[in-house]
């Protein structure tokens, strides 16, 4: 099969040796004018491929794609693009699982630590000059802590080792999906629900995929069942919480403190409620954004969409099942 013809769009900009794989696969890499998906339609129409980010690709650009074979998902989640729309053209959608779990992973960690040390406002006292803010810093160590992981796939499990093996602290998991020895073989404790794991947690850590039209999995009621003075660490999708009931118990002094990567509006508005709040620390939907993951990403996609182009099946199909009927089958 030819590919020195074939095109990829790139909706958003993915690192260079993924750019560079496809190149020597003979695809050649184009931008639309923006992500916008009005422009993403408009520069859709010849392409055999695309590889999109948050963006996604809606119903309009999938079936303005004419020639498209494959829609490439830079990361994970995939509920930015219309798979349903997708599978009815026959285009396969691949995705990255795993290439940035430890990155994610890591800045869990961070936020929680950033929390329990009070390093963004140490940080603003001592520039303002306010030496004297230790003697009230009211800091907490991590070790010996209880910390609950929602969700045990490659980000939850990588989480567990680091607080494990690096802090010395106790993890109760809640993972249905998860066999319960596979849990006690990582050094966790199985948690029976999700009340239960808040409860018991000094740090409640969310690392699994939001359902559709589910609601929130943290609501009023969960923050209500968490510990007094309890972080809530949320890297994974801005679904899984009430965000106004979050505001409200933060604002209550219930909790000692959330971290957030994921927000219900990308970016948020200047006055979404935990915007202001001094006890959340804030991180633009930038867990997976290390130079070492995103390297690893675009490589993984890369590799994917050539796969498909080649005829070939890839590792990471989101819809399996629709593989046979796939558009250009041989």
């Amino acid at each position: 099969m030819r590919t020195s013809t074939m095109k990829c769009l790139i909706v958003q900009p993915i690192h260079e040796e993924g750019l560079a794989l496809l190149r020597e696969a003979g695809v050649e890499c184009i931008a639309p004018a923006s992500a916008a998906m009005a422009d993403v339609a408009a520069a859709i129409a010849d392409c055999d491929a695309a590889i999109t980010r948050n963006a996604g690709l809606d119903t309009r650009a999938i079936e303005a794609g004419r020639r498209l074979r494959v829609i490439g998902n830079h990361g994970t989640g995939t509920n930015m693009i219309d798979l349903a729309a997708a599978e009815r053209l026959g285009i396969p959608v691949v995705n990255t699982p795993g290439a940035n779990a430890r990155s994610v992973a890591e800045l869990a960690l961070a936020m929680a630590m950033a929390l329990l040390k009070r390093t963004v406002p140490l940080n603003q006292a001592v520039r303002q000059g306010n030496w004297n803010i230790r003697y009230e810093a009211g800091l907490r160590e991590l070790s010996g802590m209880s910390l609950g992981i929602v969700g045990f796939g490659q980000i939850g499990r990588a989480l567990a080792a680091m607080a494990i093996g690096g802090f010395g602290m106790r993890v109760h998991v809640y993972s249905p999906s998860v066999a319960p020895q596979d849990i006690a073989a990582a050094g966790c404790q199985r948690a029976d629900s999700l009340p239960a794991l808040a409860r018991e947690a000094d740090i409640v850590s969310l690392h699994r995929p939001a359902r559709p039209g589910a609601g929130p999995l943290v609501d009023d009621a969960l923050l209500q069942a968490m510990k007094p003075g309890a972080l809530l660490i949320n890297t994974a999708r801005a679904d899984l919480v009430d965000e106004a009931a979050l505001a409200r118990h933060l604002e209550a002094g219930r909790l000692g403190g959330a971290g957030l990567d994921v927000f219900s509006s990308e970016p948020p508005p200047a006055d979404h409620p935990l915007l202001r709040l001094p006890q959340v620390v804030l991180a633009p939907h930038a867990g997976g954004s290390t130079d070492q993951a995103l390297a690893r990403t675009a490589r993984a996609v890369a590799e994917q969409v050539i796969e498909v182009l080649r005829d070939a099946r890839p590792a990471h199909l989101i819809a399996p099942h629709a593989w046979p009927r796939r558009r250009g089958a041989r």
